[in-house]
């Protein structure tokens, strides 16, 4: 199980530049659910990231101890200082709306405390992974301030970082995620171990070379186009890892494609995530009958992460791979799809999916 850093309380959209006046934020640290609280008391620390305007190089405070974060208090109002430019008289900001800036909160003081490593299993997840707010605002002069106090943030931030063989500096990027209590709309733990593991296989890290695992790298990174399905995909970030991976390769002029599918609510967010980078974002409703036209040609492999813990859904979940086995196959010469699975179980009733799948067939 992980843990996360995250908001009960987000500081706000717009803050005044007076020290007199605290910015309050309520952090919790939690499962993926937001069900379990950390047992163990812990360290958490504070940094402000420059945002806007957009610095050369970035721009973040030393980190500094916040509070001593326990269940006791997981309801309590902690106020943050302000980035210390603020108080600065030499400090003059071009931009006339003030400067923007974003609150970090990890559980360490380094840099990698500030991200979250996939691809080491060794270190990933041993403490509670950072988070960062959306922007806050400091105008030199502040309007209606009971409008703005109802000005709340509804998304956090985490950065993730994989080093890729052959690139000369770590890979960086963001995801980004509601902060209500929309669980679609966040990171769940198998997402991580998913996109974690696909870095290892990517880069062959303490793998055996089997005839599963080779075809399965095949499927995924070969240099020949390849068209990979995503379902259930919340916030995309394995879509996101896979095809940052792939862009390392050169893919001549086959550059392939990747899907990324959800149900309408979760599309929003998921274009969001998906504006920097390759993958489509497509509604698939299990429930509901499909076709692939919009799919380009055969898909290779089949991705999921975390789609067990409704076993309500299972019938259409295997329907829904039935269906898209049965429209693959002619494209693909009879090869089916590789179905790659992130798995974590919540229930012993999830086991249930496997029964149903050899059943099927």
């Amino acid at each position: 199980m992980f843990y996360y850093i995250s908001f009960l309380r987000p500081p706000p959209l717009q803050a005044s530049t007076t020290p007199a006046e605290p910015i309050l934020i309520t952090p919790q640290v939690c499962n993926d659910l937001r069900t379990e609280y950390l047992d163990d008391p812990i360290d958490i620390y504070y940094a402000w990231s420059l945002h806007a305007p957009h610095p050369a190089t970035p721009m973040i405070t030393k980190p500094t101890k916040l509070t001593s974060w326990r269940t006791s208090t997981a309801y309590k109002e902690i106020p943050v200082p302000r980035p210390p430019h603020l108080d600065s008289q030499n400090h003059k900001w071009n931009d006339s709306d003030g400067p923007s800036w974003r609150l970090i909160l990890t559980c360490g003081t380094t840099q990698n405390d500030q991200v979250v490593v996939l691809g080491e299993t060794d270190t990933t997840g041993n403490t509670p992974f950072s988070v960062m707010s959306m922007p806050v605002r400091f105008p030199s002069r502040l309007g209606n301030k009971s409008a703005i106090k109802s000005m709340k943030q509804e998304r956090i931030a985490r950065s993730y970082v994989m080093r890729v063989p052959l690139q000369d500096h770590p890979i960086v990027f963001d995801i980004t995620e509601q902060t209500s209590f929309d669980l679609d709309k966040k990171i769940w733990d198998s997402g991580i171990g998913l996109s974690s593991w696909l870095v290892q296989l990517f880069s062959g890290q303490g793998m055996e070379t089997d005839g599963t695992l080779s075809d399965l790298r095949e499927s995924l990174f070969s240099t020949d186009g390849r068209h990979i399905l995503e379902l259930g995909a919340g916030t995309g970030i394995v879509a996101i890892t896979l095809a940052i991976l792939r862009s390392t390769l050169d893919l001549s002029d086959q550059p392939g494609s990747i899907v990324t599918t959800d149900l309408p609510s979760a599309i929003p967010i998921l274009q969001y995530n998906m504006r920097k980078c390759t993958p489509e974002a497509a509604v698939l409703d299990w429930d509901h009958p499909f076709k692939l036209s919009w799919w380009p040609d055969w898909t290779s492999s089949c991705t999921m992460a975390d789609v067990t813990y409704n076993t309500a859904s299972f019938p259409a979940l295997i329907g829904t791979l039935s269906r898209l086995i049965q429209l693959c196959k002619p494209k693909g010469n009879g090869r089916p799809p590789r179905v790659l699975m992130g798995y974590k179980e919540r229930h012993p009733d999830e086991r249930s999916l496997w029964d149903r799948a050899k059943d099927t067939g």
